[in-house]
């Protein structure tokens, strides 16, 4: 199962990811992807490989990307190689682009995760990076995409703590591996048991 992170920013997926991540860090049954961007390395690096735009167009024409999208200037890349995971039947989890739900669907066994909070935290989250002027918050604040019609979808409200944030999306990834376990471990009808 591919689960894809999506949310405004601010919402706390980075954060929410991190802190699952580490919980998880034992288990096997999951994968945390670790996009290309082209953009210098800040907060969680170990969720993205920092590349510049002549390696990723590269990586790009080479297919090493499964899916691919552009904002804010910045290209992302999620790795070809989640087929394998995938196929080997691991929950992969990445972090994207509501933009890119539909073509993910339409290639991988796809489940949707919203993350989202209120305006008010968005707005205050967004001002306490630092890294945008009042008017590029505002801007932020107002941008939306609406997710594709028909995808599975869990929304999960971030306004409380890191903690809170976490158990729930912890409980939810826990919740899809172990349904994949138990669909993997049922035999086919009409095959020996």
């Amino acid at each position: 199962m591919l689960v894809l992170v999506v949310g405004p920013s601010g919402a706390g997926k980075d954060t929410l990811l991190g802190a699952v991540k580490a919980h998880l860090a034992d288990d096997r049954r999951f994968r945390f992807v670790r996009r290309a961007v082209t953009r210098p390395p800040y907060g969680d690096a170990a969720n993205e490989e920092s590349v510049d735009e002549a390696e990723f167009y590269a990586g790009r024409d080479a297919a090493a990307y499964a899916f691919w999208w552009q904002a804010h200037g910045i290209f992302y890349g999620v790795p070809a190689d989640i087929a394998n995971d995938l196929g080997a039947g691991r929950v992969v989890i990445a972090s994207v682009s509501r933009t890119v739900l539909a073509e993910a669907a339409a290639r991988f066994s796809v489940r949707v995760v919203e993350i989202t909070a209120p305006h008010d935290v968005l707005a205050r989250r967004l001002a306490a990076r630092g890294r945008e002027d009042a008017a590029q918050v505002a801007e932020r604040l107002v941008r939306s995409v609406p997710l594709p019609a028909g995808l599975d979808v869990t929304v999960i409200v971030n306004d409380g703590s890191v903690v809170e944030g976490a158990r729930a999306l912890l409980a939810h990834l826990r919740e899809i591996a172990d349904g994949a376990s138990r669909l993997a471990a049922t035999p086919r009808q009409g095959s020996a048991p």
